[in-house]
């Protein structure tokens, strides 16, 4: 089975570039996206003709914003945030038989101090719902923007954002604390400490013709899906978002 996920960075302006045109090669079961920035009436109706069975939306109360969509050819329970209030339209949560899959848009700390503040009760929370999770025996994937590169290898300039929300100690903390819980960063399980490898580049200075980014789009997965685990790879040729889409293949 092979799941993408993808920050399109406003759903209407990566339709009006075709960019949706891998899906034919690369053909996921399913495919998160994150921030829409579209309210489920102003979905565009290109969407609806991708292929999917089933499509679920959980948009922003604030018009523009945040958002994501799954678009699926799993039978499964789909539902909004368990553990946050989501006015925001941040999270989807997706079960079948005994998984979990989350669909997440996590906060952006460089807001200032109020939003980081809201950015790590998101990330406690969440970690607190799926550790419970695991813990009554489910599986759980998680995958999305997760706002923040974990090691120095996750992104292009440690030093120089050492001091900028995405490369904090708090937030590099957090993604300790997933490890930790037992959680598998799929990419570095996969292919190890591998280089220059990125899922997020800045609009400015050129920055990804100049491969100058950041790792901050991830699939996790529980212990218990490890041996499931075939493959876990960035899609870094595919364009029309400053994200690059990042996927897995595992045999659910």
């Amino acid at each position: 089975m092979k799941l993408i996920s993808w920050n399109v960075n406003g759903l209407r302006a990566v339709i009006n570039k075709d960019a949706f045109s891998w899906l034919s090669e690369y053909k996921p079961d399913f495919l998160a996206l994150q921030e829409i920035k579209a309210s489920e009436d102003k979905i565009p109706a290109q969407i609806y003709n991708l292929g999917f069975e089933n499509i679920s939306v959980n948009s922003a109360k604030r018009a523009g914003y945040s958002g994501v969509m799954s678009l699926s050819n799993l039978k499964s329970t789909n539902l909004k945030s368990q553990f946050f209030d989501d006015d925001e339209g941040r999270v989807l949560e997706h079960r079948f038989d005994n998984i979990h899959l989350f669909n997440i848009y996590f906060p952006n700390g460089q807001q200032g101090d109020e939003r980081l503040a809201y950015k790590m009760d998101f990330y406690d929370k969440f970690l607190a719902y799926i550790k419970a999770l695991v813990g009554d025996g489910k599986g759980v994937i998680f995958c999305g923007d997760v706002n923040t590169a974990h090691r120095e290898i996750d992104l292009k300039n440690p030093k120089a954002n050492s001091k900028t929300s995405g490369f904090l100690p708090c937030e590099r903390e957090w993604i300790d604390r997933v490890l930790d819980a037992g959680f598998i960063d799929t990419f570095r399980f996969i292919n190890g400490d591998k280089k220059d490898v990125y899922s997020w580049w800045s609009y400015r200075f050129n920055s990804r013709a100049k491969n100058v980014g950041w790792r901050i789009d991830y699939f996790f997965i529980s212990s218990n899906l490890k041996d499931k685990l075939k493959d876990a790879f960035i899609l870094d040729g595919i364009e029309g978002s400053d994200h690059a889409p990042v996927g897995i293949e595992i045999d659910l």
